[in-house]
């Protein structure tokens, strides 16, 4: 089964491109302001409105009231929230009702344990989103696009009743592994296309999505 590409944290002409034209089956837009991948509404309309159909245009939020949710999709054509922060199932489910989009729920692992919080979220999200925990000592960490990889033999042979999603130091150099080890068929990017924080480069968006075909 081919592997299928979200390019994460978004933020120029030039990465959405690359992410259009490489054949990223979802892209990432990104909404929290404290990213240094965040979009002003404005600039993340610039970039949505292009997208071709066929490609999930994915509104990435932590912990966002409904307000923060509703202004950024009247000024934003968006297809799919994914919410990234502590939202408990309920939340999501509220969000989910609210909004009438698919949601996609991040799901922290640094061990086996970590797997109840995804099954909690098996009824109320519509896929799941394996990422790195940070360790507690890491200062400054975001809630996501922090260059970490989790275990992956944690995932590895789990069947869940929604569609799931692996991310979390992924790059092209690590991803036939990652895929292999957790039988993953959707992957997620963002820290590992980028040569610094926020700042996504083309090529190696390009490389990535040509190591999820050979995946």
């Amino acid at each position: 089964m081919p592997v299928t590409v979200k390019i994460c944290g978004i933020n120029t002409a030039d990465a959405m491109h690359a992410a259009v034209a490489g054949g990223a089956g979802y892209v990432g837009l990104m909404f929290y302001p404290a990213s240094p991948r965040f979009l002003a509404l404005e600039a993340a309309a610039r970039l949505a409105i292009p997208v071709p159909d066929g490609i999930e245009r994915v509104g990435v939020f932590v912990d966002a009231p409904d307000e923060v949710i509703a202004r950024t999709l009247d000024a934003v054509p968006i297809d799919m929230l994914q919410l990234h922060g502590a939202e408990p199932p309920r939340r999501v489910a509220e969000i989910r009702n609210r909004f009438g989009l698919p949601v996609i729920k991040a799901i922290k692992i640094a061990g086996p344990d970590d797997l109840a919080e995804a099954r909690i979220h098996e009824s109320a999200a519509d896929m799941l989103l394996f990422d790195a925990k940070p360790p507690v000592e890491m200062a400054d960490a975001l809630p996501g696009g922090n260059a970490l990889a989790f275990d992956w033999r944690i995932i590895a042979g789990h069947r869940w009743p929604r569609p799931w999603m692996l991310s979390g130091g992924l790059t092209a150099a690590n991803l036939g592994q990652a895929v292999g080890t957790s039988g993953a068929v959707r992957v997620d990017v963002s820290s590992g296309v980028e040569t610094a924080p926020g700042e996504k480069d083309p090529a190696l968006i390009r490389a990535f999505i040509q190591a999820a075909a050979e995946a």
